[in-house]
């Protein structure tokens, strides 16, 4: 979805500046190409079967980083103001996971709220807020009993704080 939104946003952007869809000035197609000249030079230089492993290795990594978006922000909203704008970002709008190994091995992404609320903050300087909502698993867990749904719905649905459920 987000993919296609970048496709969405740019093919505005070329409108708004009375571009056309071929222009110098249309990033996501630029990124089209870059991306199929990269798949080719692997091809040339190792083969098909590199190419397989690089397109592997990338869905894989998706994978991986929209696993974490969704149990980084799973049902934790932000209210709707009067301006039809959203409320700004703050510390309890994602989960925390306080676990040491997580910590250590992920660089404090655990402690991904304080980095929506203090975003210039430097990884190694993220800190615990009380007011965050805490992941009962670490991240490897969570990832892993995201991909079992009705697991994840009865780990998670009651830890989400009353107060989102009304956003």
């Amino acid at each position: 979805r987000q993919y296609v939104n970048a496709w969405r946003i740019q093919r505005k952007l070329l409108r708004q500046q009375g571009r056309g869809f071929f222009s110098v000035k249309n990033d996501m197609f630029w990124y089209l190409v870059l991306e199929a000249a990269f798949l080719v030079v692997i091809y040339f230089l190792f083969g098909l079967i590199a190419v397989g492993f690089v397109l592997g290795a990338g869905v894989v990594g998706f994978l991986l980083l929209e696993t974490v978006n969704y149990i980084e922000h799973y049902g934790l909203l932000r209210k709707k103001m009067p301006s039809g704008r959203y409320e700004r970002v703050r510390e309890i709008h994602s989960w925390n996971s306080n676990h040491i190994i997580g910590r250590i091995v992920l660089y404090e992404l655990t402690r991904h709220s304080d980095h929506h609320y203090k975003s210039s903050r430097k990884y190694q300087l993220l800190d615990c807020h009380e007011e965050s909502p805490q992941m009962p698993f670490g991240y490897p867990t969570s990832m892993v009993m995201s991909f079992l749904p009705p697991l994840w719905f009865r780990v998670m649905n009651p830890r989400i704080p009353e107060y989102m459920k009304e956003a």
